[in-house]
């Protein structure tokens, strides 16, 4: 079996003691969504999270991290951060803002802080699925320990996709 790199947020993690597994698993470029992701570790999608970066009209930029069966409420999202709106970021953004590409943002790592809320599903489980940073390398991870270590809020963010 081949060696896992450790990703930075594998570091910072290993830095403040936390415990988590790294999960590898086969990327689809042409699929990156969380039911694929999901499927590749045999995983429930409640408990695999997605993490997605918006911005407050006002409150600036925020992250949400929600179940991979549903999707960010833009309205739930933006009173969580204390905006009247928010959207998500463009994609072409994403780089340059966290460091991070789509189907490898980590909620742990970006290039500087920002306020984190996670859905309200996500301390229904022991462990969940997070990105490690990378296409292809998922955190098995404590989501009290992970809510701690982000400084994040936890709160109703989302709702059922259509």
């Amino acid at each position: 079996m081949e060696k896992i790199s450790k990703t930075n947020a594998a570091r910072l993690l290993d830095k403040a003691g936390i415990a988590y597994e790294l999960i590898p698993y086969h990327v689809d470029p042409d699929n990156l969504a969380a039911d694929h992701v999901a499927a590749e570790l045999g995983e429930d999608i409640n408990r695999v999270f997605k993490t997605l970066v918006l911005k407050g009209e006002k409150a600036g930029y925020f992250v949400c991290v929600v179940p991979g069966n549903m999707e960010v409420d833009l309205k739930k999202a933006a009173r969580a951060a204390g905006a009247k709106k928010a959207e998500l970021i463009p994609m072409k953004e994403l780089l340059p803002l966290t460091g991070y590409i789509r189907g490898g943002c980590s909620p742990i790592g970006m290039k500087k802080p920002f306020p984190t809320f996670f859905h309200s599903t996500a301390t229904d489980s022991n462990d969940i699925f997070v990105s490690a940073g990378v296409r292809g390398l998922q955190f098995r991870i404590s989501p009290v320990e992970l809510i701690k270590f982000c400084h994040a809020t936890v709160t109703d963010i989302a709702t059922p996709m259509p």
